[in-house]
């Protein structure tokens, strides 16, 4: 389930910095010793690798979340395609009503998924993306649990952007213990998000949970020793998530849709995905 922006936000490292300042150093990259166990360059043009991305559609008739105004299709080129080294996702003004789990959407998009195929409990994920403008776009990159229901299950949200804002991208984990409006998040500044690639990205371990944007903190999550009931309330991350990439359209986040920008697309360099050693997990959980 995609869920709204926290009202918590955390204070940004470099995000007021004037605009003549050196970068600041990168610091969020994969540790010492983890190893690239699962990517995706898009390197191969047509469909998205079946073996690698489904396709979720199964709200398309009742309605997605949080207002959404999209119907996500299954394999279809017009809305998810690699091409030229790039999966693009691209949302359209049409009407798919020939379909036979159409819910009355005007807009079409993609929504992929890795759920049946990958999923991973820890690691660095990098998630290389130029995102689309124009009011009411919300392309987002995330995780889900794979067990339980939302938001016991856990969603960790890696970026979220939306069109009316095209300067900010934001990040935002949602438990029991704060979802939703109550999620616990922050917004960073990166001025050419649409314009330009950008490295999305999230280390996610047995201690806590980082976000970032090319190398630089925007957000750090701790397991904190609040006792074993609150610890489950705030931390389901002990169990695999799946990894999804999305354009939604409009809903309360997206806001009021402009029809004069479709087509509007996001463009995916590559997917990776690091782990730590077998045995170096294993005897951390000695």
């Amino acid at each position: 389930m995609r869920c709204l922006l926290a009202t918590l936000l955390v204070g940004l490292a470099g995000s007021t910095a004037a605009a003549d300042a050196p970068p600041p150093p990168e610091t969020l990259k994969p540790p010492p010793g983890w190893q690239m166990v699962w990517s995706d360059e898009f390197d191969v043009d047509g469909l998205p690798d079946p073996k690698k991305w489904a396709y979720d559609t199964v709200f398309n008739q009742k309605g997605w979340f949080n207002h959404e105004q999209q119907y996500y299709s299954g394999p279809r080129a017009e809305n998810a395609v690699v091409r030229g080294g790039e999966l693009i996702i691209t949302a359209r003004r049409e009407t798919p009503s020939a379909q036979p789990d159409w819910g009355g959407q005007k807009y079409t998009s993609a929504r992929l998924l890795t759920r049946g195929l990958a999923e991973w409990t820890t690691g660095f994920f990098e998630i290389r993306a130029r995102l689309p403008c124009g009011l009411g776009t919300w392309p987002a990159i995330w995780m889900l649990g794979t067990h339980g229901d939302w938001p016991a299950n856990g969603e960790l949200d890696i970026m979220e952007h939306v069109g009316r804002n095209p300067g900010r991208v934001m990040s935002t984990i949602h438990t029991p213990a704060g979802s939703g409006a109550h999620g616990v998040g922050a917004v960073v500044t990166v001025p050419d998000a649409c314009g330009a690639f950008h490295r999305y990205q999230m280390l996610w371990t047995e201690r806590d949970i980082t976000f970032g944007v090319d190398g630089v903190n925007d957000l750090t999550y701790p397991r904190l020793d609040v006792g074993a009931a609150g610890a489950a309330r705030a931390w389901p991350f002990d169990g695999p998530q799946f990894l999804l990439l999305d354009l939604a359209i409009g809903g309360d986040l997206g806001g009021p849709v402009d029809d004069s920008i479709f087509p509007v697309t996001m463009e995916v360099d590559y997917v990776r995905v690091w782990q730590a050693p077998k045995e170096a997990i294993q005897g951390a959980r000695r």
